[in-house]
């Protein structure tokens, strides 16, 4: 019984940095993305309010956006199911649920609203 319960330790000692290292730049990229995504949508506004001449439309810019941030919160869930992988506490699995609940329900608004503006 002891020498499993060093065995699980040993992996907890390698695997949580791991996870915790993933997690985290699973998280950067999101960041990345959506700062990426505001750049873009951003640009692309002005070229609406100053130039006459652009093709670009309000509704494909939040499209677009919106679509951004969609693939950010899967990421950034994602992110969180793997920092808690590693031996969670009840906590880290009630919040978890939490916030996996919240992404998921902005998410599904999110799809819809771009459903329905496309």
């Amino acid at each position: 019984m002891n020498e499993i319960s060093t065995h699980k330790t040993l992996l907890q000692e390698y695997a949580e940095p791991i996870a915790h290292t993933i997690s985290s730049a699973v998280e950067i990229t999101a960041a990345i993305l959506i700062g990426i995504a505001v750049l873009v949508a951003v640009k692309n506004y002005f070229k609406i309010l100053f130039s006459s001449g652009s093709n670009i439309k309000q509704r494909d810019i939040r499209i677009q956006f919106g679509s951004s941030v969609a693939v950010a919160l899967e990421l950034l869930l994602g992110a969180d199911v793997i920092a808690t992988a590693v031996a969670p506490t009840w906590d880290d699995i009630g919040k978890l649920a939490a916030i996996a609940t919240i992404r998921t329900a902005l998410n599904f608004f999110l799809e819809r609203d771009l459903k329905s503006a496309e």
